[in-house]
């Protein structure tokens, strides 16, 4: 008697946007397998013509409500690099501590609210509530803070207003950088703790690995999340304005976002790539989670993109304690940006939660947008979750189809992704 298999997610859950997975294996042979993105495009460049220069972040920071800070940063770099602005050094240190704001924020979101569920076999983090609940409040707490962090620093929690071209429009005090240090502090043995706590229960974590290349940012002197140039596992590097030699864009039929490849069918962007390629400038404590997870450069397995999560969770607690301890240090004081507008084009990246971002716009002489390009990560790793699903489920189609659908969702949210932002 033939033996068919079909799974149907229309709409995956616990993720942002709309994405669907298409499965049908029949009598041991996998005919179907795709992951389908399903959301309708939108038109960020276009809105971007013949904008401003002082408009062009705050519009494409709502690209995502998540990443709204990446945006940003990406955004005013682009911006500064076409017009030749040269920000201070402590203007970088305020935008790599909203970076690590929004690093925390993302992660602990994803991990505590749409992965332990996962590692629990339950619907959503409503059930862990009456479980686990020091665990969920634990999560809370550490979300709290970052919101909190990120209003302090960019204005308000989500599409910060503070960050604009050349600086701040507002600087935070110094008392309230002391008290977000303290309270930082408190908060990274509950980072640490959050990590044990996914560790402890990783046992339905499926045992899966499939080589390919993994891109990220990567600078000599730190773990790179602010500037740096593009890297590969296969090797080489490249300036940021080589971007679309790295992420070489193509369309697909089932996809309303593009997917991208590189030296490969596809690549990964993301935690993951970055522990990858920066590992060795982790602070201490994050070293230490990810030993706690096994994870060593370079690793293969898109699950453990979690772990990686949760070792730069750690990171970015204990870098901004650094970092702030250099703001306070030495001379901490606003400033008021100076530059001319000035015609140009230029790139600039960030490293967002879902891994590397570019803005690339050009400038006439009046300081008006008359063209942009926004690469999104969930874009640059469509192609490696389709890689991975057929991986996956051609490894696994002998099981039953409940299970293969269990490890396919648990796949796709491996990635955290952003998949309305991908359709731009």
């Amino acid at each position: 008697m033939n033996a068919t298999t079909s799974i149907r997610i229309h709409h995956l859950t616990r993720v942002e946007g709309h994405g669907s997975v298409d499965i049908q294996i029949r009598d041991g042979t996998v005919e179907r397998c795709q992951w389908q993105v399903v959301e309708a495009p939108r038109f960020f460049e276009a809105m971007l013509r013949g904008r401003k220069w002082f408009e062009v972040a705050h519009v494409t920071s709502r690209i995502c409500g998540i990443c709204s800070i990446g945006h940003t940063l990406a955004s005013l770099k682009a911006t500064e690099a076409a017009m030749g602005i040269r920000v201070s050094a402590q203007v970088v240190d305020l935008r790599k501590l909203l970076l690590h704001a929004e690093n925390v924020q993302s992660h602990v979101l994803h991990l505590g609210y749409l992965v332990l569920p996962d590692l629990f076999k339950v619907p959503s983090v409503i059930s862990l509530a009456a479980t686990h609940t020091e665990q969920v409040l634990l999560a809370i707490r550490i979300h709290r803070l970052a919101n909190e962090m990120s209003e302090l620093i960019g204005g308000r929690t989500t599409h910060p207003q503070s960050a604009v071209v050349g600086g701040f429009a507002r600087w935070p005090a110094r008392a309230d950088l002391a008290n977000l240090r303290s309270r930082l502090e408190a908060a990274l043995p509950e980072g640490i703790a959050l990590a044990q706590f996914i560790r402890e229960h990783s046992a339905n974590v499926p045992a899966f690995e499939r080589e390919t290349e993994y891109i990220a940012l990567s600078d000599p002197n730190e773990y790179a999340l602010y500037d740096g140039r593009i890297a590969s596992t296969d090797g080489g590097t490249f300036p940021v304005d080589q971007y679309r030699q790295v992420c070489n864009e193509y369309c697909v039929p089932q996809s309303t976002a593009k997917f991208a490849r590189h030296r490969r069918d596809s690549y990964m962007v993301g935690a993951l790539a970055r522990v990858n390629l920066n590992h060795h400038h982790l602070g201490p404590a994050a070293r230490k989670v990810a030993e706690m997870f096994g994870l060593r450069p370079v690793s293969h397995s898109p699950f453990m993109n979690n772990a990686a999560q949760a070792v730069e969770l750690v990171h970015s607690l204990e870098d901004a304690i650094r970092r702030i301890d250099d703001l306070l240090t030495h001379d901490f004081k606003p400033e008021k940006a100076s530059f001319a507008i000035a015609a140009g084009r230029a790139a600039g990246a960030v490293e967002v939660p879902r891994g590397i971002l570019f803005h690339e716009y050009e400038y006439n002489k009046s300081g008006e947008c008359v063209w942009a390009n926004c690469v999104i990560p969930t874009n640059q790793n469509h192609a490696n979750i389709q890689k991975d699903m057929e991986a996956l489920v051609g490894r696994f189609k002998d099981r039953p189809g409940d299970e293969i659908e269990f490890m396919v969702e648990m796949l796709v949210r491996a990635y955290d992704p952003c998949i309305s932002c991908s359709t731009h």
